[in-house]
């Protein structure tokens, strides 16, 4: 049984493929490799619209094309183009974060190490949104905080909560193979404070120190409220996952919310926003 397409996408550059991860992480593709001027991108079988596609292609002036994947064969597919990265953000004289997968030699001189299990879930730290939530994590005090980790992916930010000291983490993911995922990542890196959840909503009836998501543009948009409600006086929200051609409408969302821009980060055409209900002085 086929569980999964795989549609690759030729003759574009750097920017061409930002843009379009973006657009179709909207549309319920899942996992994204690059390759050269080749873009790949997968989604369930039971989730793709042939006609959404060629749409798609036929405004972007996109020429595809769309092979079957067993299931059976995606573990070994992803393994075989799953290498560690550091993020080389300067901690105490070491980079900040090492993350590799448990079939590769723990990595040395680093400051924290994960260990990440390459399934289907976003967040293995080689994309710049997921390098920049944690140089803006590297710059903050998590120690004894609550921390919601909204679209947690592999688990590597709730992960990375836990080693810098928060006491309390929840984790929400609205994908199966995520929280499956996720699941196994905890108890690969011996984490005991992170609660898993599976929802589609941010909503949680808690309150947060710290609130993370990595996650496209209009689920962002759409639990900005549940984020601003849930976070206690003086938090901190972490936004990613965005364009920056998406920031005037995030930072426009937020406000209704009164939530303030502190501060951002910009690579290869993606942002990350640190957010406060605190409006920033001057």
């Amino acid at each position: 049984m086929t569980d999964y397409l795989k549609i690759d996408f030729e003759f574009l550059n750097n920017e061409q493929k930002e843009i379009i991860i973006a657009l179709l992480s909207e549309m319920n593709y899942e996992g994204f490799e690059e390759e050269g001027d080749l873009l790949v991108a997968y989604i369930s079988a039971h989730l793709y619209d042939e006609k959404e596609l060629k749409n798609f292609a036929g405004g972007h002036q996109l020429s595809f094309s769309v092979e079957e994947i067993q299931n059976k064969n995606w573990n070994s597919e992803w393994e075989s183009n799953f290498h560690p990265v550091v993020i080389n953000h300067l901690s105490n004289g070491l980079p900040f974060v090492g993350i590799r997968a448990d079939f590769h030699q723990p990595l040395k001189n680093v400051e924290y190490e994960i260990v990440i299990t390459p399934k289907m879930s976003f967040g293995t730290g080689h994309h710049a949104t997921t390098s920049m939530m944690i140089q803006m994590m590297s710059e903050m005090d998590l120690k004894e905080k609550t921390v919601l980790d909204f679209g947690t992916g592999t688990g590597v930010l709730a992960i990375l909560s836990e080693k810098l000291g928060a006491k309390r983490i929840k984790a929400i993911d609205s994908d199966d193979h995520s929280i499956e995922n996720a699941a196994e990542n905890f108890q690969a890196n011996n984490c005991a404070g992170i609660s898993l959840f599976k929802a589609s909503s941010a909503e949680t009836g808690e309150m947060f120190d710290v609130i993370l998501a990595n996650i496209i543009k209009n689920v962002i948009v759409d639990n900005l409220h549940s984020f601003a409600t849930q976070l206690n006086p003086g938090g901190t929200i972490i936004l990613s996952g965005l364009l920056k051609d998406d920031e005037a409408e995030i930072v426009s969302h937020s406000l209704e919310q009164n939530l303030y821009l502190y501060r951002k980060i910009e690579t290869d055409n993606w942002i990350c926003l640190e957010m406060s209900p605190n409006q920033p002085e001057g």
